[in-house]
C-alpha cells in the first residue's frame, strides 16, 4: 500500500447462483478523502460494500487496510469495525427509545463499580458532538430528533468506533437541502481529520459538491477510477450507463402516429410534490401522449409517478384529471378517477403470487366496483379468458397460481388487470424489465396501441432506446427534481444524457 492509502481492495470477485456480482474489481481509498462509489442498479456497489464489511464472503482477491501488515477477511460487520471500518446505512439502525448518549455508546458504556457511569457517558457524548458542531441534548431519547439528526448520531457513533474508514450508504436520500449541507459540513470535518469516507449515492450534483474522487462500477466490473475535477458530468453518466452518444445513431420511433393526437389535457399537475420524496413539479399529459420519464436510478422517476397515483400522498400543489381536481388520499381514488398503475417491482407490489391468474386479473375491477357489486364466477371466467386470449398469456389454466407463470406472462397478467378497468391514463413503471425480447416487443406495441386509442401513458424504463422508439415526449429527472422536458425531434440520446448530467460543464 502507498503511504496515503488507507484501504485497498484488489481483484475482488463474488458470485451468486447464476450471477457474477463482482468480477475482478479494484478499489482504493486514501486517507483524508471523500470517494464516491457510483453505478446503476445491479452495478455491484452494494455487493462490494457487503464484501468489505463482512456481510458477504468473496471468492477471490484481497483486502488490506492501513496499520495491519496482512490481508484481512471480515467475517462479520463486528469484525470489520474492529478493523476500523464502519457503515452508516440509509435506514438508521439505532434505538429510538434510548438517549442519544446511550445510542452513541451502546455496548461500550463506561462503567464505575460495575454500573453504567451516566455522568461520564453523557460528558463524552457531548464532547463527541461538539467536535462535529452538532448542538443537541444527549440525554434526550433519539426519537425527539429529526431523521437528519438521527443520521448524524449514527455517523458520530460510527466515527467513535472506527478511526479509519467510514462508509455512508445513501445518507442524503431523506434529507432536505439544508440538512444535506449540514451533513456535508460534518463530512468535510471528518475528511480534514484524516478519515477516509466512501460515499454511495445516486445524486450526481452531490458527488460534485463534496467528493474528491469517483469509482464507477457497471455490471459487476470496474469501469474506472477518476479525479472529480477530471470527469465532466456528461462523461460520468455515459460511463454509468455504458453509452457514448457520439457512437450511437439516432433510433427512430416505430410508430409516429402518437405525435398527431389532439392536445386534450388529461393530466395537469401544478407544483405537485411530496416532502422528502419528490420536489414540486409541473406536468401536463395529453390524450394520446406516451410520456417517457428518464433519469438515473434514484433520480425520482418512480417517485414522480407514484405521487401522481397517490402511492405517495402529495402534500404540495394540485392535480387535475380531465379538468376535475383530484385529491388523492389513496390509490383507490386514482383508480376511480381513471388511472392504472403497473409498479416497478411486479413480485412485491404487482402480482399476488398465491392467487390464481383469474383472481389476479379481476381484483382491480372488483375493487373499483365495491363489495356490493360482486362479479359472478361466470363473469370472472369470461373476462379472464378474453384477456388471456387478447394478450396471449401463456398459462396452463386460468386457475393456476400466477407464481407458476414466467416473468413476462406475470407482467401481462398485471396489464390485463388494468385493461379490464378501462382507464384513461396508464402509469407503466419498468413494464419490460426482466422479460424476453418477444414479450417486450408485444408490450411496446400494446403501449403504442393504447396511445392510438386516445389513452395517456407514462412510460418509465431504464432502457433509453425503447423510450426513444415509442415516446413522443420525455421528462428528465435528476436528484428528485424535474430538470427538463423534450419533445418530438428534441428526443435524442445526446439530449437525454446532457439533461441527466446537467450540461457538459464539470
Amino acid at each position: 500500500m502507498k503511504d496515503n492509502e488507507i484501504l485497498t481492495m484488489r481483484h475482488i470477485s463474488k458470485n451468486f447462483i447464476g450471477v457474477k456480482a463482482l468480477n475482478n474489481v479494484d478499489f482504493t481509498l486514501r486517507a483524508g478523502e471523500i470517494h464516491a462509489l457510483m453505478g446503476e442498479n445491479g452495478a455491484g456497489k452494494s455487493t462490494l460494500i457487503k464484501v468489505l464489511t463482512g456481510a458477504e464472503e468473496f471468492e477471490s482477491g484481497e483486502i488490506r487496510i492501513a496499520g495491519i501488515d496482512h490481508p484481512i477477511i471480515n467475517r462479520s460487520p463486528e469484525e470489520a469495525q474492529l478493523n476500523g471500518i464502519s457503515t452508516v446505512y440509509q435506514e438508521i439502525n439505532l434505538c429510538p427509545n434510548l438517549s442519544v448518549a446511550e445510542n452513541l455508546f451502546i455496548g461500550r458504556e463506561p462503567k464505575k463499580n460495575g454500573f453504567i457511569d451516566w455522568k461520564t457517558m453523557n460528558k463524552k457524548a457531548k464532547e463527541a458532538f461538539d467536535a462535529l458542531d452538532i448542538n443537541i441534548d444527549v440525554t434526550l431519547t433519539l426519537d425527539n430528533y429529526s431523521v437528519a439528526i438521527q443520521q448524524m448520531v449514527a455517523i458520530a457513533r460510527a466515527v467513535d468506533i472506527s478511526s479509519k474508514v467510514l462508509i455512508l450508504d445513501e445518507p442524503t436520500s431523506s434529507l432536505d437541502d439544508s440538512e444535506v449541507e449540514k451533513l456535508f459540513s460534518i463530512m468535510r470535518k471528518l475528511r480534514d481529520r484524516g478519515l477516509g469516507i466512501i460515499f454511495v449515492t445516486h445524486f450526481i450534483e452531490q458527488v460534485y459538491a463534496i467528493c474528491d474522487r469517483i469509482t464507477v462500477l457497471r455490471n459487476g466490473e470496474l469501469v474506472g477510477e477518476y479525479e472529480v475535477e477530471n470527469l465532466p458530468r456528461l462523461q460520468l453518466v455515459a460511463k454509468m450507463l455504458g453509452k457514448d452518444f457520439d457512437e450511437l445513431s439516432e433510433i427512430k420511433r416505430e410508430n409516429s402516429t402518437v405525435m398527431d393526437k389532439d392536445s386534450n389535457i388529461l393530466v395537469d399537475a401544478k407544483g405537485l410534490g411530496c416532502s422528502g420524496i419528490i420536489k414540486p413539479f409541473d406536468l401536463k399529459i395529453n390524450s394520446g401522449d406516451i410520456l417517457g420519464i428518464s433519469g438515473l436510478l434514484g433520480s425520482g422517476r418512480s417517485e414522480l409517478a407514484r405521487t401522481i397515483y397517490g402511492a405517495y400522498k402529495p402534500d404540495k400543489g394540485s392535480l387535475q384529471i380531465s379538468g376535475n381536481k383530484l385529491n388523492v388520499r389513496a390509490p383507490i381514488d386514482a383508480m376511480k378517477a381513471g388511472m392504472a398503475f403497473l409498479p416497478e417491482d411486479r413480485k412485491e407490489e404487482g402480482v399476488i403470487s398465491d392467487l390464481s391468474v383469474r383472481e389476479n386479473i379481476i381484483i382491480a375491477l372488483q375493487s373499483k366496483r365495491g363489495i356490493f357489486r360482486l362479479l359472478s364466477k361466470k363473469e370472472q371466467e369470461e373476462l379472464t379468458d378474453r384477456f388471456i386470449e387478447i394478450l396471449n398469456i401463456k398459462a396452463a389454466d386460468r386457475e393456476v397460481p400466477v407464481k407458476q407463470l414466467s416473468g413476462g406472462n406475470q407482467q401481462k397478467v398485471i396489464i390485463a388487470r388494468w385493461l379490464l378497468t378501462n382507464p384513461d391514463f396508464f402509469i407503466l413503471d419498468e413494464p419490460t424489465r426482466g422479460i424476453d425480447v418477444g414479450t417486450k416487443s408485444e408490450i411496446q406495441r400494446m403501449i403504442v396501441d393504447l396511445a392510438e386509442q386516445g389513452k395517456a401513458v407514462i412510460f418509465i424504463s431504464s432502457e433509453v432506446e425503447e423510450m426513444l422508439r415509442i415516446c413522443n415526449r420525455m421528462v428528465i429527472m435528476r436528484d428528485t427534481s424535474k430538470v427538463g422536458e423534450l419533445k418530438d425531434d428534441e428526443i435524442t440520446q445526446e439530449n437525454i444524457m446532457k439533461s441527466i448530467a446537467g450540461g457538459t460543464a464539470v
